[in-house]
C-alpha cells in the first residue's frame, strides 16, 4: 500500500486511458504526457498500460507501507525520498515507511510516478484512469490508500539511471494534422493559424488548453461530430480550444488541426503563459 499523506495539485492514478466507451459518452481519460508515463513504466519493465500517478504543478507526498521500486520522469519537481534527492529517470529502491516527496517545479508542468507492478486501484471499463462520475476518485484525496503489490525481497539498489533526452519539455513547436473543416479556411486564415505564435491561456486543463491569440472565424457551426484528444476547435469567438485526455467525445465547432500523439504530450508539459506554434506534417 502507498499513504497520500498530502495530494499534491490534481494528482490522479492514470494508465493510458479508456477506450471503446466513447460510444456511451465516456471520455478517453489516461495520461497526459503519454511519453513520460511510458518511459516510467519501461524504467521498471512493468506492461505499457500499467496505472501511474499523474501530478500537476505541485507534488505529492506520499509513504510506503511495503517495499517496492519506482521510477519518477516528466517535469523536473526536485523529488526527494525522506528529504535526501533522487533523480528523474532513475528506477529507485524504497523501503517500508520511505516517504517520498517534491520540492519546487524547476521544468515541465506534470510529472508521473510508476511503481513496480502498477497502482492496483479499481478497474473501471478497462481502466483505472480516475475520471469524475465514472471512478470512485477523480484525484488521490489525503490519507488514501493506494494499493500496490508487496514486494518482500528485492535486490541491492543499483542506483543506475538512464540518460533521458527530455528538450520536448521546453519544445514550441506543436506537431498536427490538417482537420476534417481546415480547408474550408480561406488562405489568410489557414496562414495566421500556421504561422502564429500562440499563448497558452490561464483555462487549461486535462479537458482542454486554450489559446489566446484569436484567429478570425466565419464558418458555420458543424453537425456535432467526433472529436478526440487533440483536436483543434475554433471558436465563433475566434479563440482556439485544444482538447485534451479528458474531453468530451463530440463537438460542433469546426475541428482545423489534428495533433500528433507525440505532440500532446508536449502541450501536456506548457502551462499559462508558455508559447507554442503549430507545424503540418
Amino acid at each position: 500500500m502507498v499513504k497520500v499523506l498530502h495530494t499534491g495539485f490534481y494528482t490522479s492514478v492514470q494508465d493510458l486511458g479508456r477506450f471503446g466507451y466513447q460510444k456511451y459518452g465516456v471520455s478517453y481519460a489516461g495520461v497526459m504526457d503519454k511519453r513520460a508515463a511510458m518511459l516510467a513504466n519501461s524504467l521498471l519493465g512493468n506492461t505499457t498500460n500499467a496505472a501511474v500517478l499523474e501530478f500537476t504543478m505541485t507534488g505529492p507526498k506520499l509513504q510506503f507501507l511495503c517495499s517496492t521500486r519506482i521510477c519518477i520522469t516528466g517535469g523536473d519537481f526536485q523529488s526527494k525520498l525522506n528529504n535526501i534527492p533522487v533523480s528523474n529517470n532513475s528506477v529507485i529502491f524504497v523501503k517500508k515507511d520511505d516517504i517520498l516527496s517534491f520540492g519546487v517545479k524547476k521544468s515541465g508542468f506534470r510529472g508521473y510516478i510508476a511503481v513496480l507492478g502498477g497502482f492496483l486501484t479499481e478497474v473501471v471499463m478497462k481502466s483505472r484512469s480516475m475520471f469524475k462520475n465514472v471512478t470512485q476518485h477523480q484525484t488521490i484525496q489525503k490519507n488514501l490508500l493506494l494499493s500496490i503489490d508487496s514486494v518482500e525481497t528485492l535486490e541491492k539498489q543499483s542506483n543506475a539511471s538512464l540518460a533521458v533526452n527530455n528538450v520536448y519539455l521546453d519544445e514550441k513547436i506543436i506537431k498536427v494534422y490538417k482537420g476534417s473543416e481546415f480547408c474550408e479556411l480561406n488562405a489568410h486564415q489557414q496562414k495566421k493559424l500556421l504561422n502564429t505564435v500562440f499563448t497558452v491561456s490561464k483555462n487549461n486543463s486535462r479537458m482542454a488548453y486554450q489559446l489566446s491569440e484569436l484567429v478570425e472565424n466565419r464558418l458555420e457551426p458543424i453537425i456535432t461530430s467526433v472529436v478526440l484528444p487533440g483536436t483543434v476547435q475554433l471558436t465563433p469567438s475566434g479563440q482556439l480550444i485544444i482538447l485534451m485526455k479528458d474531453c468530451q467525445t463530440t463537438g460542433g465547432y469546426p475541428r482545423v488541426l489534428q495533433l500528433t500523439s507525440a505532440a500532446i504530450s508536449v502541450l501536456a508539459q506548457k502551462f499559462t503563459g508558455d508559447e507554442i506554434a503549430f507545424e503540418v506534417i
